[in-house]
This record gives C-alpha cells, sequence and structure tokens, in this order.
C-alpha cells in the first residue's frame, strides 16, 4: 500500500474519453438479486472493488455458488431459489468491510429470510447507524439486534422466516435501509408493505432498487408521493442476464477534471436513460458554466467551470466531494444543503471535507446539513483521506492545477475504483 501519491497538474485542456467501471451500487443489488434468484445468472460489466467482493465473501457463507471471469467483469452466479442458508451448526459469521451497502442489504435479506446470522465490519461501520433498520425489521416479527449500545454494528439475527405485514422505516437516514427492505421482501411468506416516513433522501437510488429488482422478476410498487411500498407475496426472483452500466459517481470526477481544467471529457456508457441518479452532477456543473452534451453513448462536459451555486445536492450526495473540490476554481461562494447524512458514511463527509478544504486555502462555513464553500489564494497541501475513497479522489482533482497536492493513502480507492489514478492519469492532455 503507498502511503502517499504526489498528483502531478496537467497541462493543456483536456480532449478525452473514457469508460468508468461498473456501478458499484447496479452490482451489489445484483449480486443479492441473482443470489436469490432461481437459475444461474450471468452478469455483465460488473464493478471489481472492495465493497463488491466483501458482498459476494459475505453470499458464499450461506451457500451460493460464483464464476467469475476476468473478460468484462463476468460473474456467473447459481441462485438459492429464495433462500439465504445460515450454519447450521451454530451462527453464519459475515464479514462486510466497511461497505455500507453489504452491511444493510444484507441485514435486511438475512433477518426476513430467517437462520442464525452475525454481520460485522471494520471499527468505522461499528460507527455507522443501523437502529432504523434494525427498528423496521422488527416490526415483521424478526428477531434481530445489535451488540453496540449505540445500535450500530455488529448485527444479530436469530430466527425464522418472516411471514410478513407492515413495517415503517424513516428516509432521512439512508435509502439504504428501503432498498435493502424492498429486496428482501420476496424472502417473507407474505406480502410486504413499507412505509416510508420522514423526508426520503437519495430517491434515485430507490428507483434504482425498483429497476434492479424488476429484472429479475420482482415487482415493488410505489404510489406517487414515494413513502409506500408495496410488494405482493409470492413473488420469486428468476435468473437472467443482466448488464450493469458504468459508475456515475466515478464518472463524476472526470466531468470534474473538465470543469478545473477546461476543455472535454466523455464518459462513455452512460446517457440520460441511465438507473443512476448521479449522472444529475453533469447537469451542476453545466449549471455552473460548463457546457453539456447528453448523446447515446455518452455524456460529455466541456469546461472550465465560471460560476458558484447554491445547491440541495440530496439526491446526488456521493459527488459533493467532487462538486467540492470544483468550487475552489469558481469565483464567489458555493454553498451545499441537504446532505446531512454525509456525516455517517466513511467519514464525516461534511466535517473533514471542510478541514481538507481549509488546508488548500478555502474558507469553509460547516453547517449541519452541508458547507458553504469560499474559495481563496489555492495551496499545495497533504490531503488526509480518512480511509475514505471519495475523498481521496475527489480532492486529488484539485492536483491538476494546483501544484503540491499530496494524497495521503491514496490506495483506499480500492474500495470501490482500484485503477482510479491509473484511469485519471489516462486523461491527460497529450
Amino acid at each position: 500500500m503507498r502511503p502517499s501519491l504526489e498528483i502531478k497538474p496537467f497541462v493543456g485542456k483536456l480532449d478525452a474519453s473514457i469508460r468508468p467501471p461498473g456501478s458499484k451500487s447496479i452490482t451489489n443489488r445484483a449480486l443479492l438479486c441473482a443470489a436469490l434468484a432461481e437459475g444461474q445468472s450471468r452478469l455483465s460489466g460488473a464493478l471489481d472493488s472492495d465493497d463488491c467482493r466483501v458482498m459476494i465473501d459475505s453470499l458464499k457463507e450461506t451457500g451460493i455458488a460464483f464464476n467469475q471471469t476476468e473478460i468484462g467483469g463476468e460473474i456467473l452466479v447459481d441462485g438459492s431459489g429464495g433462500q439465504l442458508h445460515s450454519n447450521t451448526a451454530g451462527v453464519t459469521e459475515m464479514f462486510v468491510g466497511n461497505s455500507g451497502t453489504t452491511m444493510r442489504f444484507l441485514t435486511a435479506a438475512c433477518a426476513m429470510g430467517g437462520g442464525n446470522f452475525r454481520l460485522s465490519g471494520v471499527e468505522r461501520m461499528h460507527q455507522r447507524p443501523i437502529r432504523d433498520l434494525v427498528n423496521a425489521l422488527k416490526q415483521i416479527g424478526t428477531t434481530i439486534g445489535t451488540e453496540n449500545h449505540d445500535d450500530c454494528p455488529p448485527v444479530q439475527i436469530k430466527g425464522g422466516r418472516s411471514g410478513g405485514g407492515v413495517l415503517r422505516v424513516r428516509g432521512d437516514i439512508s435509502s439504504q435501509y428501503l432498498s435493502g427492505l424492498m429486496m428482501a421482501a420476496p424472502l417473507a411468506s407474505g406480502k410486504i408493505e413499507i412505509q416510508v416516513e420522514g423526508n426520503l433522501i437519495s430517491r434515485p437510488y430507490v428507483s434504482m432498487t425498483q429497476a434492479v429488482m424488476k429484472s429479475f422478476g420482482v415487482d415493488c410498487s410505489a404510489n406517487v408521493t414515494f413513502d409506500r411500498f408495496v410488494v405482493e407475496a409470492g413473488q420469486t426472483y428468476k435468473a437472467c442476464d443482466y448488464s450493469i452500466e458504468p459508475d456515475a459517481s466515478a464518472a463524476s470526477y472526470f466531468w470534474g477534471a473538465a470543469a478545473i481544467c477546461g476543455g472535454t471529457v466523455k464518459v462513455l456508457g452512460l446517457n440520460q436513460n441511465s438507473l443512476q441518479g448521479d449522472i444529475g452532477f453533469a447537469k451542476c456543473l453545466a449549471d455552473m458554466g460548463c457546457k453539456l452534451k447528453l448523446e447515446d453513448d455518452g455524456i460529455s462536459i466541456t469546461g472550465p467551470a465560471t460560476t458558484s451555486l447554491e445547491l440541495d445536492m440530496s439526491d446526488i450526495s456521493d459527488t459533493v466531494q467532487t462538486l467540492a473540490a470544483v468550487a475552489l476554481f469558481v469565483p464567489g461562494s458555493t454553498s451545499v444543503r441537504g446532505v446531512a447524512h454525509n456525516r455517517v458514511k466513511e467519514t464525516d463527509r461534511i466535517g473533514n471535507l471542510a478541514i481538507e478544504l481549509r488546508k488548500l486555502g478555502a474558507t469553509v462555513d460547516e453547517l449541519e446539513d452541508g458547507l458553504v464553500i469560499h474559495p481563496g489564494l489555492i495551496r499545495g497541501a497533504e490531503i488526509k483521506t480518512y480511509d475514505d475513497h471519495r475523498m481521496a479522489m475527489s480532492l486529488s482533482l484539485v492536483g491538476l492545477k494546483q501544484p503540491g497536492i499530496i494524497i495521503l493513502d491514496p490506495d483506499c480507492c480500492s474500495k470501490t475504483y482500484p485503477d482510479f489514478f491509473l484511469d485519471l492519469e489516462s486523461i491527460r492532455p497529450k
């Protein structure tokens, strides 16, 4: 593992195209649906990263068989026909690292499907809340609890298959709670109705969950206001061939590079019909003065960005750090709101982001649900990444323009994008 990496500035305007690896969010949803399906599924374009490996390794503990190839991110998944089997001799242990999707999706699936399981992770995972998901699952009779006094993992699950029912879950902490419950619902023997309390954040990720479930043969209906979801009894996932599109959160870094350096970067494999809400980041850059071009085979951004904004980023919160990097290079103050839940991700993506932006010369007002960035004279700095892949990737963009930017622990990017720095170098102006 490299202790640090100095980013060498780009000279000249960009003129490049790139296809990022498969979406982590879609890959982990598809892995779970395929594991629960009847028959063998073929996933193409799947992401190979730490977050997806812990999902696969955890599912293997329940008897699911996987066959991976080096070509095109293809994975063959032999589904269980609707059941995750625990160890008959005791408790099945699952280690999920710092993968929030794996922890939350498998907590719901293991609890609704029955069996004895224990899900744990790294120290940071044991500081990330799961209380509201646990409480929701208790409402339909599952036996589940946390070992941590403040209702964070490890999670212990014991008991039989859920019979269905009505459950309520908060929507303002993490949309992954809702997505996990939705995907687990077919494991119950009866109808599952999920009622969302409060404002639902990251709504595009919930729409993504619906779409992936539909591809595997399960319908999860929702009302117009997206606060009531129903999965009727008797539905089962069916194996299919499923293609995973490139990761839109990863695309944000390359669009951000164009916004900072000037010139054009086209991200291949994404278009306006993408399942991922994070393509909305490209629209944010257009509002900051960049040129946006939508085509069937990709989305292009031509920079530089020239205008500051006031933004609610509750639906695209994974791109806040990328926007912050761009904001350092535009006149005026940029305000980001609606992302209080960013404080409980891989790191505090409000407080710790503010610390690093101040190192770079900005004045930052930290808000409960966001921050206001007042750019100043940018200077070189060592950037602490807090074992957060997005901190490393986003703030490396500053080094494309400003000398002296050193990223500490750059290999934390292996969580979702192991080859990020190689791909970033590949778009360097010739």
